[in-house]
Formats: C-alpha cells, structure tokens, sequence
C-alpha cells in the first residue's frame, strides 16, 4: 500500500470517529472535536503534499493543435485537406485584384471605431436616424463597431491629399467587415463584408465613376453588362445613386432583369471640407457594396448566414 493510500485509509477512519461523538458527555464534545478536526486536518496536509509532488512531476508536454497523435514527429508537408480560405477571403482577394489593376490602392477598414468617423466626418446631422442604438451597435465605450466601410474615407481623405498638390489623383478601395443590428434571416446578417471606393481629382465626373463601376462588375462576373441608376439618399454624397446590373446570364438573368448592388454618388462638398480639402477646387465620388452578396450571387448561394455558420459541408464546396 502507497503512502497515499494508507492516509485515505486513515482519513476514513477518523471521518467515522465523527458518527461518536453522539456518545460522547456534553461538556467533553467540544475537546473531543478538536482533537478529531485536528487529527483529520493533518492528515488532509499530508495528503496535499503528495498529490501536489504528483503534480510537479515533470510530464512530456502535448501539443494540442498538432494535427497528428500526441508527440507523434509532424510531417514535413502538412496535409492538404486540413483546411481553405474561406469563400468570403477568396472572393474578396479577387475584388481587391481587380480594383489594383484599375489603378486603385487597398486600405484595410477597422473592427472598432468612433462617433467622429462613423458619423461626424460623413455629414451626418445630429439627429440623424442612423445613429440611433437601434440601428447601431456601440461598447459600453461608446466606441462603434462599424455599420458601413465608410468610416475609413475621411481618414482616406486625409492621408492621401498630397497626392492631389502633386497633380496626382486620390484612388482607394477599403475592403472591410461591418456590423448592423440587424434581424437576421436569409438574407440579412449583423456580421457582413463591405468594400469602400474614394477617388478624387481636379475634374473627376460621375460619368467616370459609372464607368469604374461597369468595367468592376463586367471583370468580377466575365461578361459584358448593361448597367442602370436611380436616385438614392446618403449624407455624405450628393447627388447620390443606387447602382444596378443586368443580371448576368450565369445566374439565370435575362434581358431586362436588373440587380441593384450598391450606393454611390459624387463625395459631398462638407465631407472634403473637413478633410481639408478645397470642394471648389477638387471633386470626387465614392462607393460602398456588399462582398456577401457579390459571392451568393457568383454560386447561386440562398442563405447569408452559411458565411458565418461554421459548417464544414459548406465550407468544403469551396
């Protein structure tokens, strides 16, 4: 018998001297049980020890996330079916690519902002709906994880307009992940991917901008597209538009079925302003869509929230 067990044994034993305690005169239990509490507390210490010795035995140290046996060698070459980039990372490389060979840079957008940004720098009021908790989320910081990529242009704005004191044009995709309070379902998500469009110069037209846009969408979907616009509201675009394409034939699209797939228009004279840029004397324009639902359209995809499911059987389609 171990010295452990031998204490086990001994602590039974004085745990069962508790049960006589009932036989025991009224004026002696009390020194009867601190005789027997303190019998049992030596023999917990004792015990403690040992265990604690077990514990610092040295032990071979596993590597949890290894994907092999425990402390098996690992493979020179991983296995290839460990994993992929996920469709939403793959598709947002491919907008990204084709908006660096029109002659756009890529800024990344952040996960946590501020009212200045979100709000402020963009035009809008005060008393502005959007700012309202319901359709915005906010720590209890008051910092706000982004509704839209936009809050990257004033910072755009201003970290490229000595681009335009050297007769250069400012031109920047900020590709980026937001979130809205919104109900989720089918096609509506709290967690989603934007992608951001700045471009300012001395004489830039909305004209341009449509063409920018048309020659985006025909490269991502590899077809020639007609394209069309209708009013639209935002408080840092004015005059401001949604942009829409015929549905490619990939899809099932026919002639006359028209998509809308994001917000644009001309950037608004206030929004320069703050971002010390003279509105008399440069223009620009600037837009914002959804990756999501640029990649549910490419496959045919029903469901928003597979992106954000976890589920393998999806995952591995990709």
């Amino acid at each position: 018998m171990t010295d452990l067990e031998q204490l086990k044994q001994e602590l039974k034993k004085v745990n069962a001297e508790y049960a006589g305690i009932r036989d025991v005169p009224v004026k002696k239990r009390a020194e009867f049980g601190r005789k027997i509490n303190a019998k049992k507390q030596e023999i917990l210490a004792k015990i403690a020890v040992i265990e604690q010795a077990a514990l610092d035995t040295e032990v071979e140290p596993i590597d949890i996330t290894a994907p092999t046996v425990a402390n098996e060698p690992l493979p020179e070459v991983y296995p290839q079916d460990q994993g992929s980039t996920h469709p939403l990372m793959t598709e947002l490389d491919r907008v990204t690519e084709i908006y660096q060979m029109m002659g756009f840079d890529v800024v990344e957008a952040r996960q946590l902002d501020d009212e200045y940004h979100m709000f402020d720098s963009l035009n809008f009021t005060k008393e502005h709906p959007a700012r309202d908790g319901y359709d915005t989320f906010r720590t209890e910081e008051g910092l706000i994880p982004p509704a839209h990529t936009s809050t990257m242009q004033h910072r755009v704005l201003k970290a490229y307009k000595d681009r335009l004191a050297k007769g250069e044009n400012i031109a920047v995709v900020v590709p980026g992940r937001v979130y809205r309070n919104e109900d989720v379902d089918a096609t509506h998500e709290h967690t989603f991917y934007q992608c951001e469009g700045v471009y300012v110069s001395r004489d830039c037209t909305m004209g341009q901008m449509l063409g920018i846009l048309r020659e985006f969408f025909e490269k991502y979907y590899e077809q020639k597209l007609n394209i069309r616009t209708q009013p639209g509201y935002f408080p840092f675009t004015e005059p401001s538009l949604e942009f829409m394409i015929e549905k490619p034939k990939s899809l099932g699209g026919k002639k006359g079925d028209f998509l809308e797939m994001l917000g644009c228009g001309m950037i608004h004279p206030n929004v320069l302003k703050i971002a010390g840029i003279d509105p008399e004397e440069y223009h620009g324009f600037a837009w914002g869509g959804g990756i999501d639902r640029l990649v549910m359209l490419r496959y045919g995809l029903k469901d928003v929230r597979y992106f954000e499911s976890g589920n393998l059987n999806f995952l591995r389609e990709f």
